[in-house]
C-alpha cells in the first residue's frame, strides 16, 4: 500500500495530538499544514515539525504529495472543505462532528464512494480499548440487563471562542453532544426518543444542557453537559447485576465495574496519546481497500448528527 501522507487542514488544538498519534503509530507521514494565514501556517509547521506550510487550504489540496486530509477546522467548515478534498481525490478524515447537517454527511459519504476515497468522521472513543472492553462486558451481560444510563461532560471553552459562534457551528451540543449521542448509539442501538433544555446567550447558543430520552431497546439515559457549571465528567451504566463507571468517557483509559457482591474492577488502558488506536484503524481500512470505517459507519455518522438536529429543532 502507499504510504499515507497526511496534509493537516487547520492549525487547531486537536492537530497536533493526532498528529504525535500518527507518528507514535508509525501509520503515515505528516507532510503539510494549512491555515488561512501563511504565518500562521509556517510558525505550527516548525513548531510541528511538518516539512510543508500552506497559507491557505485549497494550496494544501493541490498539492500531489499529499494524499489523505485530516480536517479540524471549525465545525461549519467540515462540510466543505471535506467535499473539497474529495473532488481533488484526497482520503479524508474529518473531526467530529463530521457535518452540522445530516443531508450534508450523506452527501460526503456518497462523494467518497463515488470518488473511491476513503471518508471517515474522527470518533476516537470508539476505538479505546477501556470502551471496547466495557462495550464486551455489556454485550456478555457481566452487568446484566442494562436500564439506565447516565452521562456527564463540562469543559471551559475559553481556549476556543468559537465555539459559542453560532455562524461557525459553535455550541456545546455539536461540539460534545456527538460524543454522548455516538456512545449511545453504539452500545444499544436507535435513540427512540429524546428531549432537551438549555441554558442560552442572548443569540440562542446554548452554553449548557441536559438531554433524556429512551432507547429502542427500552434503556432510559440522561446527557449533561456544561461550560460553566462543574460536573463529575464520567459515565455511569447500570444494569440488574452492578454498574460501570468510566471517568472522562470521550478519551477514557480506565473504567470501574461495580458488580453485586464483588470486588470493583478496574479496567486500565493508560497511553499518551489517545488518537493512535483511531489512526492504526485509518490505516488498516486503506490498507484494506475499505471506502468506510467499519466502527465510525455512515449510518452511526449519520444517525448521530440527525439526533442533534432534532434537538435544535426543539429548541428552534
Amino acid at each position: 500500500m502507499e504510504q499515507l501522507r497526511y496534509g493537516i487542514l487547520s492549525t487547531s488544538s486537536i492537530a497536533p495530538r493526532f498528529i504525535a498519534a500518527v507518528r507514535t503509530a508509525g501509520a503515515g507521514e505528516i507532510v503539510a499544514v494549512s491555515s488561512r494565514s501563511l504565518q500562521k501556517a509556517k510558525a505550527k509547521a516548525e513548531e510541528w515539525e511538518i516539512p510543508t506550510a500552506y497559507g491557505s487550504h485549497r494550496e494544501l489540496l493541490e498539492d500531489p504529495n499529499v494524499n489523505i486530509v485530516y480536517i479540524s477546522a471549525v465545525n461549519a467548515q467540515h462540510y466543505p472543505l471535506a467535499k473539497q478534498a474529495l473532488q481533488m481525490g484526497k482520503h479524508v478524515v474529518c473531526e467530529k462532528p463530521c457535518t452540522t447537517e445530516s443531508a450534508h454527511t450523506r452527501e460526503l459519504f456518497a462523494l467518497a464512494r463515488e470518488k473511491q476515497r476513503f471518508f471517515m468522521e474522527a470518533e476516537k472513543m470508539l476505538f479505546l480499548p477501556a470502551i471496547v472492553e466495557v462495550r464486551d462486558k455489556i454485550m456478555n451481560r457481566e452487568l446484566g440487563k442494562i436500564h439506565m444510563v447516565e452521562l456527564s461532560h463540562s469543559f471551559s471553552a475559553g481556549y476556543n471562542s468559537w465555539l459559542f459562534d453560532r455562524s461557525l457551528g459553535g455550541g456545546p451540543l455539536l461540539s460534545s453532544g456527538i460524543y454522548a449521542v455516538q456512545l449511545l448509539q453504539w452500545l444499544f442501538g436507535d435513540i427512540k426518543t429524546i428531549h432537551g433544555v438549555k441554558s442560552a446567550f442572548e443569540d440562542g447558543t446554548e452554553w449548557q444542557y441536559v438531554l433524556t430520552g429512551e432507547m429502542e431497546c427500552g434503556v432510559l439515559f440522561s446527557v449533561k453537559n456544561s461550560t460553566q457549571a462543574v460536573l463529575d465528567n464520567v459515565a455511569r451504566i447500570s444494569g440488574t447485576r452492578g454498574y460501570v463507571e468510566i471517568p472522562q468517557y470521550w478519551k477514557a483509559r480506565k473504567a470501574v465495574l461495580y458488580k453485586l457482591g464483588q470486588e470493583p474492577e478496574v479496567i486500565h488502558y493508560p497511553c499518551d496519546h489517545e488518537l493512535i488506536y483511531e489512526a492504526n484503524h485509518i490505516a488498516k481500512c486503506i490498507r484494506e481497500g475499505k471506502l468506510t470505517s467499519p466502527v465510525v459507519t455512515e449510518e452511526l455518522s449519520v444517525s448521530g448528527i440527525a439526533i442533534l438536529e432534532k434537538i435544535k429543532e426543539q429548541w428552534g
